[in-house]
């Protein structure tokens, strides 16, 4: 790797000559404008405004913009006579635990390589120590012409030095903070905690740019004249969601699905799949929960009826007993068919098992009244 910057790092009494390269590299695809009427590339040229000519690089100078739009010419001497004395060395000033350093801070990162055999053993004896004290370093030093704020720390065999913001530059946050005061519940916390253990940790290194790489496949097609790939129809993203708690269930329910797991972690809303309603349809079963309630209400009515009709079954042959005995006092007396008439008409005609009750009377008393009235003629 090439080193963009040459120095040492200056730990106490001890310096430790190093080279400094770049630890990431951007992948992100770059295009060039063109003349979209024949393809010509348009270069952007440096133009004096004042008198119109192109310059080259070596006659562009630096200068500043005072408040007025005067310029105030700077050169590089101006520059390299300033006291700068983490111009050639990255300065440490201080160990501070690692978690005290705001990610917000931190800009691009470097690596930082021995440079050289002597440097070996101090680049070796800071690694070590970074290490078992579990800190990092705070460091300053000079890059690109401005003095900069930097963090140690060992990644795997090599010290890295991430560039960090100074703290002025960090805006506040104020500014980006709901304006609504909002209260959560517990039952969302525990949710948004299920949601949390499900999701799970996952390997960096399975993660990709699907966008670049979908702009890859496309520049390949064009470059042979290949039709372009059509995009994908994007997932549906189910219901209108209307609830956070059902929002939150069903988050979990779809990450332990796309990992082929069951809702049996005991997580608050497993076993049941979390529904999305409508307003409108919470609404429609209020409604219906009325007829409901009539319908209940027409059941009892006619268990109560059936009951009060089984009472008065049960009562009606010990009436037609009843009859039958008057039937047959009468029959001695030869007044036989006005009593049959009254039990007749005074037993129910509701239900046929009455009925046939009294047909069963009739021809109990016929059969009794028969042989009397032989034994009389």
């Amino acid at each position: 790797m090439r080193s963009i910057w040459n120095g040492a790092i200056s730990f106490g009494l001890v310096s430790i000559p190093i080279k400094v390269v770049n630890a990431t590299e951007n992948h992100s695809i770059s295009f060039r404008q063109i003349h979209t009427a024949d393809g010509g590339r348009v270069r952007y040229r440096k133009v004096c405004e004042l008198d119109g000519e192109e310059l080259s690089q070596d006659e562009i100078g630096k200068a500043y913009e005072d408040a007025d739009g005067s310029m105030i010419p700077i050169t590089d001497a101006d520059l390299a006579s300033l006291p700068l004395p983490t111009a050639k060395t990255i300065e440490i000033v201080a160990f501070v635990a690692a978690d005290t350093i705001d990610p917000l801070q931190m800009d691009a990162a470097y690596y930082l390589s021995a440079n050289g055999v002597p440097a070996a053993k101090p680049y070796t004896l800071l690694r070590e120590a970074l290490k078992r004290s579990k800190k990092v370093a705070i460091a300053k030093f000079a890059l690109r012409g401005r003095e900069r704020l930097g963090m140690l720390r060992v990644v795997d065999d090599v010290i890295a030095m991430h560039g960090l913001l100074w703290p002025d530059e960090i805006r506040a946050s104020d500014e980006a903070a709901p304006e609504a005061d909002v209260s959560v519940r517990e039952a969302e916390l525990d949710l948004a905690d299920a949601l949390m253990d499900t999701l799970g940790e996952v390997d960096m290194e399975t993660l990709h740019d699907d966008y670049r790489t979908a702009v890859e496949e496309l520049i390949a097609a064009k470059a042979d004249g290949a039709v372009a790939p059509a995009p994908e129809a994007p997932a549906a993203k189910g219901g209108k969601v209307i609830d956070l708690m059902a929002a939150l269930e069903n988050s979990v329910k779809a990450a332990k699905a796309s990992r082929g797991e069951s809702g049996e972690s005991g997580a608050p809303g497993d076993g049941d799949v979390a529904e999305v309603t409508d307003l409108s349809s919470r609404k429609s079963t209020g409604r219906k929960s009325a007829p409901a309630k009539k319908a209940a209400t027409r059941t009892a009515a006619k268990s109560t009826s059936a009951a009060k009709k089984a009472t008065a079954a049960k009562t009606a042959p010990g009436n037609t007993k009843t009859a039958q005995g008057k039937k047959s006092t009468a029959s001695k007396s030869g007044t036989a068919k006005a009593p049959a008439k009254k039990s007749a008409a005074a037993s129910p005609k509701s239900t046929g098992a009455k009925k046939s009750t009294a047909t069963t009377a009739k021809k109990t008393a016929a059969k009794k009244t028969t042989p009397r009235k032989r034994a009389s003629a």
